[in-house]
């Protein structure tokens, strides 16, 4: 049996999904357990170009199910655009994709208390993506979620729906929104109700069978460690856990039951929305970056910050995850610029710091210190064995791994699936 998780070891967007999906070839279960259409896995693969929010990566292989954990939160709108396109392609859904009841929903009062709280913050708005994510974590956890089981039972829909139009609108109201009805929320839910309710079935016994029939399964995580709600740059992180510790909560999946944990680290970083970024360049090195790498948000299509690898957030999140091994994705991108920097650490005040010594403004007064290696300026794109890279690209993946102390085994080399290489 492989129990493997994905975790993304930076500020997200470090290309899992095309990660998982290489992976998902040889599993039979495909797990999301956190986040919510915030995420976006992009795919390219026979059937074209995806992005995918929420509908795990392995959809896409014959044998493969797929599941959505109790620690996602559901925007069913999203849900239903994704599972209609994908039908479309010809992809299998039913019986391959299982939706946990334990799924809170992301309701129309959340996407406006969202947009709402940004506003009313001004300069000090955190730069969420207006989906609604974090309104609904918030209401998970003070006992005011409604969860997809509630939909399933239109009385208790009705009744809990009530409850919160009271206590939402008051907020709306004072915030300057007009007051939601609840009449229009339960008749677009209610048809909402009709479309998943196929797909929605409690999946902890389906896992647990699954391991203990040695099945492979594979945990898909969503956005990345810098992120984390305790760990990333608060407040500019996420609403949920974004460790490979999460599954126990968001899968039901005792954590000594993992195999594997594999990190995901682009050759540089980038970052979309505020915060601090210590190796962020915002001349033309930056802008060169976005071009090349295509930089864009799946999700919001927002530009994305670019910088140099940063070897000191990459070691912080080796640590607090546990990887087994790493994924270096899009090396690609730095064919053609000569000369290309790693931060290996950071000073403040003359003084060595680590990341974990401070919050996000100590994050955003530290200097990083870099070190230079010579570009190969040369195109790998499509190179599928590691004998075949140029000596300074195996020179810049020999640093990244001597520095972090864990273990290379793939590294991307273009978009599509087979432009991989497996160490």
């Amino acid at each position: 049996m492989a129990l493997n998780t994905v975790i993304g070891a930076q500020w997200g967007d470090e290309g899992k999904g095309k990660i998982i999906d290489y992976l998902s070839e040889r599993s039979d279960y495909v797990i999301r357990f956190h986040g919510g259409n915030n995420a976006g896995h992009t795919i390219i693969n026979q059937f074209g170009k995806f992005a995918l929010h929420l509908v795990p990566s392995g959809i896409f292989h014959p044998k493969t199910k797929v599941i959505i954990g109790n620690g996602v939160v559901i925007d069913l709108k999203v849900l239903l655009e994704e599972i209609q396109i994908l039908k479309k392609c010809g992809i299998k859904i039913k019986n391959k994709l299982f939706i946990s009841p334990r799924c809170h929903l992301i309701m129309p009062y959340h996407k406006l208390l969202d947009f709402l709280y940004e506003k009313a913050k001004g300069k000090g708005r955190t730069g969420t993506t207006g989906r609604g994510i974090g309104p609904t974590y918030s209401d998970k956890v003070s006992y005011n979620g409604i969860r997809l089981v509630d939909l399933l039972d239109k009385k208790s829909f009705s009744e809990k729906l009530k409850i919160q139009l009271s206590l939402k609108n008051k907020i709306l109201k004072a915030l300057g929104a007009k007051p939601l009805k609840q009449k229009n929320i339960e008749k677009l839910f209610y048809y909402f109700r009709e479309k998943i309710q196929p797909y929605v079935q409690e999946p902890f016994p389906i896992v647990q069978n699954a391991i203990k029939n040695r099945k492979n399964i594979l945990l898909e995580g969503a956005q990345g460690t810098l992120l984390d709600n305790d760990w990333g740059t608060y407040p500019f992180v996420t609403a949920s856990t974004i460790l490979a510790g999460e599954i126990n909560a968001g899968a039901g999946i005792s954590i000594n039951k993992i195999d594997q944990i594999t990190g995901i680290a682009k050759a540089y970083v980038t970052r979309v929305g505020g915060g601090p970024f210590p190796t962020e360049l915002t001349n033309a090195t930056g802008k060169k970056l976005r071009k090349i790498g295509e930089e864009f948000g799946a999700t919001t299509g927002r530009a994305r910050r670019c910088g140099w690898l940063d070897i000191e957030l990459l070691k912080f999140a080796c640590i607090v995850n546990g990887f087994t091994n790493l994924a270096i994705t899009k090396l690609d991108v730095l064919d053609s610029f000569p000369e290309i920097k790693i931060c290996t650490h950071y000073t403040l005040n003359g003084k060595k710091v680590n990341y974990f010594d401070g919050d996000a403004n100590f994050l955003a007064k530290v200097k990083p210190i870099y070190r230079t290696f010579k570009g190969w300026k040369k195109s790998i794109k499509g190179i599928t064995k590691y004998n075949n890279l140029p000596k300074e690209a195996k020179k810049y993946i020999k640093a990244i791994e001597k520095l972090v102390n864990v273990k290379i085994m793939y590294i991307s080399v273009g978009p599509k699936r087979q432009e991989m290489i497996k160490l």
